[in-house]
């Protein structure tokens, strides 16, 4: 009687597919190798080149909060560039006159409406009023926003519904009321006002810094599901983190070297948005060498990036005070 000999062909199989995979997956990182690098290399050259800035003469751009500050000089210095400006405020006389000095630049160039926007049926109704009345928004900058800045325990439940309502759900009823302009329009783009203390926890702002990290939390996702639809190379997003400016938001500023981190004039502020708008930038800090800054502080030990926040030593002090 014959034995048959055992078999290696089904250990030889598995170790052939093994072979294949690793081969596949060393080709396959070594091409996404090739690509990253390609791009580190067209990014470095793009540095060295002048940025050929969007025209947007012919936009036409909505900003919240237009009553005073930022949102002021971003209406008056798009009316500048040529856009047509809607002025969204809850604050009527205030806006009224945000309105008037912009017409005062180009005559008709400035709209002019009232709107809660934490309201979200008045946003919605808002957006078919001004296509109505205006046409279809291809800018959108969400800049409305409140800094209420004393401890947690201070803060009373209604106030932090109000920061949230205001510093960041009313980012999604804008986008829902006028991303179907954009979709009409054929092309749009989304602005969002974050903050330093949306890179960096303060004290004395847990419900404002919670609601700014949002906002790049909300920009970074939406900006990922646009780019894997049909809407991709369409839509763009910017986030703006600018360091505390003089716009009285700030009720008590505290700051350590005023010459090197005084507080921003809301007139440069308002020129970075447009530039960093206009030039297709993802996420900017005003001043911009706090991006860079702020990464470094990410990535080095938690005590190192500590003894450097408490070297600079800038933030707010307590407005109950």
């Amino acid at each position: 009687m014959t034995l048959s000999q055992p078999t290696n062909v089904p250990e030889n199989d598995n170790i052939s597919k093994k072979l294949v995979k690793i081969t596949k997956d060393t080709f396959d990182f070594g091409i996404l190798f090739i690509r990253v690098f390609h791009e580190l290399l067209i990014w470095t050259i793009q540095k060295l080149l002048p940025i050929d800035l969007k025209d947007v003469s012919k936009d036409i751009v909505l900003i919240t909060g237009t009553g005073h500050g930022i949102g002021r000089e971003l209406a008056l210095q798009y009316a500048e560039l040529g856009s047509k400006v809607i002025c969204i405020d809850i604050n009527e006389k205030s806006n009224k006159e945000t309105v008037d000095k912009v017409n005062s630049i180009r005559k008709g160039s400035a709209y002019f409406y009232i709107c809660d926007v934490t309201n979200r049926d008045a946003v919605l109704q808002l957006a078919d009023k001004i296509k109505n009345e205006v046409g279809y928004v291809t800018i959108l900058i969400n800049n409305a926003g409140i800094m209420p800045s004393h401890p947690i325990n201070q803060h009373t439940e209604k106030e932090i519904r109000k920061v949230f309502e205001i510093n960041i759900l009313s980012h999604f009823w804008t986008v829902e009321a006028f991303f179907p302009h954009f979709i009409q329009a054929g092309r749009g783009h989304l602005v969002s006002m974050s903050s330093l203390a949306g890179l960096v926890g303060l004290s004395n702002l847990v419900p404002y810094c919670a609601t700014k990290f949002a906002v790049r939390g909300m920009m970074e996702a939406l900006s990922e599901e646009i780019r894997e639809g049909p809407l991709k190379g369409k839509i763009n997003f910017t986030t703006i983190c600018p360091y505390m400016t003089n716009t009285g938001l700030c009720k008590k500023p505290k700051v350590k070297f005023p010459s090197i981190l005084g507080l921003l004039d809301p007139k440069e502020v308002a020129s970075a948005v447009i530039y960093s708008q206009r030039a297709n930038k993802v996420e900017v800090t005003i001043p911009s060498g706090l991006h860079p800054f702020s990464n470094f502080c990410r990535v080095i030990p938690l005590k190192c990036s500590i003894l450097l926040k408490d070297f600079i030593d800038s933030g707010v002090e307590s407005d109950l005070s």
